[in-house]
């Protein structure tokens, strides 16, 4: 009698029925984790209170607002610091005229013209060279001769001032030119 071809085929089935067992068991242990997962990776907005439109709207306002007055900030800013730099060249000019005047001996009358003679006045009704009223007083003389030596200094310290601020203003000028 032939053997039959059922039990070969049984035995088959039942290995196939075992792997098949066998992966199911695997794919559960891979996938167990799976709705965790989905839940930890569902993106959820808590706090969503405005649309994004709302948002974009909001910020542009601001925009809009802020915007200005920034460069209205930025504008003071600039005219501040453009005053402070004009302050700091006019010390600086003011620094090097008063280098300049301390550099430069000071020219004094050594040679005593008026001291012993008496001051002579110059009024517009009377010759030059006569002589103060009470000439004879030699302390008012002298204290008249010192203040207007006092005048003399203070007139040539202003033409020197003077001086240097109008090179000081030649050389600004120089220089804006030559950055044009």
């Amino acid at each position: 009698m032939a053997q039959s071809p059922l039990p070969s085929c049984v035995a088959s089935l039942t290995t196939s029925l075992s792997l098949l067992e066998s992966s199911i068991g695997i794919l559960h242990e891979g996938v167990q984790d799976f709705p965790r997962l989905a839940n930890v990776l569902q993106t959820t907005r808590h706090f969503e209170i405005t649309s994004e439109s709302q948002i974009e709207s909001a910020q542009s306002q601001i925009r809009g607002e802020i915007e200005p007055e920034v460069s209205r900030l930025l504008d003071r800013v600039e005219n501040y610091l453009d005053r402070l730099e004009r302050r700091e060249r006019a010390l600086i000019a003011r620094r090097e005229l008063l280098e300049g005047r301390i550099r430069e001996p000071r020219h004094r009358n050594s040679s005593g013209f008026g001291m012993g003679m008496g001051m002579m006045r110059r009024t517009p009704g009377t010759p030059m060279g006569t002589p103060l009223a009470g000439g004879g007083d030699s302390k008012g003389t002298e204290e008249q001769w010192r203040m207007l030596n006092q005048k003399k200094e203070r007139l040539a310290f202003a033409v020197e001032r003077l001086g240097l601020q109008a090179r000081q203003k030649e050389r600004q000028l120089r220089k804006s030119m030559a950055a044009t």
